[in-house]
């Protein structure tokens, strides 16, 4: 099992923010930030699963082909491979810990099939 992330690393995106609250070689912790009306990509991961339980706020899931609204206090799971996106659609931040688990735990691991410019891959 591999990490690259690191505790205390974090970035900066068109949809808000990230940081790593905790890391070791087979697990990953993050707070994610996703600003109202924004979202992240469509996206799936070859190598890792994630949970994801919201903190503050309300957003709409996309989890395979399904949608469903998100409250605080509630959480998800993606299983490796599922595609999945969140869009905040409240008046204030969507806040979300992410547990990541997997044989590979790195932001290469992300395969963006849509983005804000649209599609980039075939689902």
């Amino acid at each position: 099992m591999v990490s690259t992330y690191h505790d205390g690393e974090s970035d900066t995106r068109p949809w808000g923010h990230w940081e790593v609250l905790s890391s070791a070689s087979d697990y990953v912790v993050k707070r994610i930030v996703i600003r109202p009306g924004q979202h992240i990509s469509l996206q799936r991961h070859a190598h890792r699963s994630e949970h994801w339980v919201v903190i503050g706020g309300i957003g709409l899931m996309t989890l395979g082909t399904e949608h469903r609204t998100i409250h605080t206090g509630e959480q998800a799971l993606i299983h490796c491979g599922e595609l999945h996106r969140i869009e905040n659609i409240g008046d204030g931040d969507l806040v979300f810990i992410e547990v990541q688990l997997g044989t590979w735990l790195s932001e290469d691991d992300i395969e963006r099939l849509a983005d804000e410019s649209g599609p980039v891959a075939p689902p």
